[in-house]
């Protein structure tokens, strides 16, 4: 399959494995990819239609050269082990794992030998999913929307540059599936910068409004001026899984 290509057409940040050379596509051979989505298939319709516009501009089309086995979690994380178990023993030749990292476990559970392409993977050293960036190692290959704690000091620099009063510093995030070795990293780089952090967790849609009601309370209490308090996004982290 032509990976440079392929890893390309899912798009944005940092690689984290090493591409091979491409592989001539044989003449006739139907390709068959796994994709693993955490939410339902309505909500992933905009990347799905993208994701396959892609690869038509790459010669790939749905249903002669290529065929894509979507498997959707509908927000359901107990259900992403079986998901990743049922695409690989349709033996698909590549399975894409989108969202946040447990889908990339999940995927990597299920197979050490297929390649995964994850699309937004979050401390991929820190979360295990690779050996380091340099050298990654094993059968993944991908994007990480987020690097590690030194990433998060960067943000929260520009941050502190923008509105040099910030004091108080919002983190929304789902404790599902928020790494706690970055919830570390950000309150020491936090600290560094004299910063407080204000962590307020959400596992869904429905608990955002009272999450940012929360973030409203705690500013009133802390008399602190409307720009005082921000909300990081930490959404990779966690809350991309409804997007």
């Amino acid at each position: 399959m032509k990976r440079r290509e392929f890893i390309g057409l899912i798009g944005g940040a940092a690689a984290t494995w090493p591409l091979a050379a491409r592989a001539q596509q044989s003449a006739g051979r139907v390709y068959r990819v796994g994709h693993l989505s955490i939410p339902s298939r309505e909500q992933a319709l905009p990347f799905t239609k993208a994701f396959e516009e892609g690869l038509r501009s790459l010669g790939y089309r749905i249903g002669e050269n290529v065929v894509i086995e979507y498997r959707f979690a509908d927000g359901e994380m107990e259900r992403l082990p079986a998901n990743a178990a049922d695409v690989v023993r349709l033996g698909v030749d590549i399975i894409v794992a989108t969202g946040t990292n447990p889908n990339t476990i999940a995927a990597m559970k299920a197979t050490t030998t297929i390649p995964i392409v994850m699309t937004s993977g979050v401390d991929p050293v820190s979360a295990g999913l690779v050996a380091s960036l340099a050298r990654p190692g094993g059968n993944l290959t991908g994007l990480a929307a987020d690097t590690g704690g030194e990433m998060n000091g960067k943000r929260f620099e520009l941050l502190k540059e923008t509105l040099p009063n910030l004091s108080r510093l919002g983190i929304l995030f789902n404790p599902d599936t928020a790494l706690r070795t970055r919830q570390t990293s950000m309150g020491e780089a936090a600290r560094a910068l004299g910063l407080t952090l204000v962590p307020v967790e959400a596992r869904g849609l429905d608990a955002l409004e009272q999450a940012f009601a929360i973030m409203v309370r705690e500013r009133a209490r802390r008399r602190s001026s409307c720009r005082e308090m921000l909300c990081c996004s930490t959404i990779a982290a966690g809350l991309q899984k409804w997007l």
